[in-house]
Formats: C-alpha cells, structure tokens, sequence
C-alpha cells in the first residue's frame, strides 16, 4: 500500500514538472513571437510600402 502511495505521488509529481516545462517553453515562444511581429510591422513602417495600399 505504501509503494502505490508513493508511487502515485512521484507520477503526480513528474506530471507537474512536464506541465510546467511546457508553459514555460510556451511562454518563452510567446515572448519570441510578440518580438518578431513588433519587429515585423516596425519594419513595414519604416520602410513605407506606400505604393502597395490598396485602391491607389
């Protein structure tokens, strides 16, 4: 009884820290991601594609 016990809280245990690996690396990418579209449209910007809008 006391090997399930233990055993129910290492699987609990290994559960969480997977869980949390995963936010942290989605988070990571989130952060990554929000970078490069800023980046993206600060170029787009300053470059000024003004012959591309459309109805012109």
């Amino acid at each position: 009884m006391l090997l399930k016990i233990i055993g129910a809280i290492i699987v609990i245990w290994v559960a969480f820290a997977v869980l949390g690996f995963v936010f942290k690396v989605l988070g990571t990418l989130l952060v990554v991601a929000g970078v490069l579209t800023v980046g993206a449209i600060g170029y787009a910007a300053i470059k000024g594609s003004s012959r591309k809008q459309i109805g012109r």
